[in-house]
């Protein structure tokens, strides 16, 4: 039993021909004879001899390989989101080489040198919420590595980018809460790193001054996106003195972590005060204690998107047509979903 895959030298041994014999046979190059070629062929099944595409692939310059980084697979967007980048990829017989940065800067930078190394033909990424610096993305440059985000974009100049309009689904949240009687509603927003933070505030304002409401800087309150930074947002929320009768949230997680801080503190849910957010994870349908509404920013289409980019940007490098002057951005509508049956039944 062998312990090591056969190789073109194990056969050109076996026969006693040379490697570049046995390599052109095995490729039909018509200056070998049929019956040398029939020879070698019969050789390397005996021998179970596979392709090293590992060389084929950097001979050719390319590994057909792209590299995923997302902040934590365990959240059902991006779960959904990897699940359309590798549809797409394996109908392009790519595949997908995946890591996750749990939110950890460093840990994102010490992925993307990896994924280098690894000789990635492309990269897909959604930025981790603690990213404050980009030069990890600014150096794939110089090994012409494209690169696209998605959903969690980084505030820098010349990228190509897939997300959801977060400025028109606040608008929809703020709309569909002032209808229902809210004239005092909070926002607990997101790092200011992450663009989807600067759209949601833009989209809140818009909200109110379109609806003849004045804008209150101090019912903006900015987190980390963790449980505990979340209740310290709400503490500061309800300290105001225009405590809002509604809040609505940088996302699903985060309105789930202040709505069971709000039962602690005895308030009755959707009655004392109702929570809009962002992602409409789909788990919120099955819970007593939902937001009423969520903003939907189809994770699927985002990933299915993102990668059909990374491919063509791969595809015209092929082609040596990779002097591009533009960028893609490519911004999905959003569609606030509401929710039935989330009444505090308390």
């Amino acid at each position: 039993m062998r312990s090591k895959p056969a190789t073109i030298k194990d056969i050109a041994r076996k026969l006693n021909l040379s490697v570049s014999t046995v390599s052109r046979g095995l490729h039909d190059h018509p200056s070998i004879g049929l019956t040398t070629r029939q020879k070698i062929k019969a050789t390397a099944a005996e021998l179970h001899y596979e392709p090293n595409q590992t060389a084929i692939f950097l001979q050719k310059g390319t590994t057909q390989t792209i590299g995923v980084i997302v902040p934590e697979l365990s959240e059902a967007f991006f779960s959904t989101a990897v699940s359309a980048i590798e549809e797409i990829a394996n109908k392009r017989n790519y595949t997908v080489l995946l890591a996750q940065s749990h939110d950890d800067e460093h840990l994102e930078k010490h992925l993307v040198e990896k994924m280098k190394n690894h000789r990635v033909d492309g990269l897909l990424v959604s930025v981790g919420k603690n990213t404050s610096s980009y030069e990890h993305f600014e150096k794939l440059k110089q090994y012409d590595i494209p690169l696209v985000f998605f959903d969690r974009i980084p505030i820098m100049p010349n990228i190509h980018y897939v997300g959801c309009n977060m400025e028109t689904g606040t608008i929809e949240a703020l709309n569909y809460l002032l209808k229902k009687g809210h004239r005092s509603i909070g926002l607990i927003n997101g790092p200011s790193t992450l663009l989807a933070s600067s759209e949601r505030k833009e989209g809140y304002i818009k909200a109110l001054t379109k609806n003849r409401l004045k804008f209150d800087p101090s019912l903006v309150v900015s987190c980390d996106l963790t449980e505990d930074g979340t209740q310290k947002a709400l503490q500061e929320l309800l300290a105001n003195k225009r405590k809002p009768t509604a809040v609505v949230t940088f996302n699903d997680y985060v309105a789930l972590y202040a709505i069971k801080y709000a039962r602690e503190l005895s308030l009755c849910i959707n009655k004392d005060i109702e929570f809009v957010s962002y992602a409409n994870l789909p788990l919120a349908n099955y819970m007593q204690y939902a937001p009423v509404a969520s903003v939907e920013q189809f994770p699927f289409l985002q990933g299915h998107k993102a990668a059909d980019i990374l491919l063509d940007l791969l595809s015209q490098k092929m082609r040596n047509q990779n002097q591009q002057t533009a960028y893609y951005k490519i911004i999905i509508e959003s569609q606030l979903i509401e929710r039935a049956g989330t009444n505090d039944q308390d």
